[in-house]
């Protein structure tokens, strides 16, 4: 499918769009949301008003990317979430909200979504977003995902949100989950560490794989989790 008469962010010729079901409480915004990818070229298969129905929507539809409300009757997005990844590993989770600093959001990230969109997003953002997660990238933003970690990470009253044995990392790999977690690109983190692009794809897919990570955002939850990154820390180390 190809995209909208704008163009900006729409799919190229040849490009396969992800499709998408929307799941969320206010029929505005499902209305909304599904015109914006419309005009884009993303395919909307369906759309959910609740968890209960989301659950069940991704099992019959079997979308690319889910745009998960947090707060919805009968069942909430966080369960929903869990769910959904639970009988579709490959299926991508985008939460919504109107907060960017929720606790939910949080518990999201570790269970395996691929990010967040806070409900004001550009339309060009949430076309852009969808297809990001669609390659099986995480969305971080930088700025808002740091002070969503470092808010909860650093509750001890808790049990971490991420279990992982990091023995099983080699050095290197442990500095590149270091650099994960303070939110550096494949790019970024080929550059500080004077690598190939290729060679750190390499590394994270083998950290994924260690560890069982779905993709960045479980990686940065742990990083925080285990102390590897702490409150402040941002960039590399050069």
């Amino acid at each position: 499918m190809t995209g909208g008469a704008d163009g900006g962010v729409s799919a190229g010729v040849g490009e396969r769009a992800p499709r998408v079901l929307i799941a969320d409480d206010q029929t505005l915004i499902r209305t909304g949301f599904r015109l914006i990818l419309n005009a884009r070229g993303i395919e909307v298969v369906g759309e959910a008003a609740d968890g209960v129905e989301a659950v069940a929507a991704a099992r019959e539809l079997v979308p690319d990317v889910v745009l998960m409300d947090i707060r919805m009757p009968n069942m909430d997005g966080l369960e929903a979430t869990r769910r959904i990844l639970a009988q579709a590993p490959g299926c991508r989770v985008l939460m919504l909200t109107t907060f960017d600093l929720d606790r939910y959001v949080y518990a999201a990230l570790a269970l395996g979504a691929s990010g967040f969109l806070l409900k004001d997003v550009t339309p060009e953002h949430l076309a852009a977003a969808v297809r990001l997660v669609d390659t099986g990238d995480a969305l971080l933003a930088p700025s808002i995902t740091r002070r969503l970690v470092e808010r909860f990470a650093s509750d001890t009253a808790r049990p971490p949100a991420v279990h992982a044995d990091l023995t099983a990392l080699t050095p290197r790999e442990l500095e590149v989950l270091t650099l994960l977690g303070r939110g550096l690109s494949n790019t970024e983190l080929a550059a500080e560490l004077t690598l190939s692009e290729a060679t750190v794809k390499s590394h994270v897919a083998r950290i994924f794989a260690k560890l069982t990570l779905r993709d960045r955002s479980q990686a940065v939850v742990l990083a925080y989790e285990t102390g590897l990154v702490k409150a402040g820390d941002t960039g590399g180390s050069r």
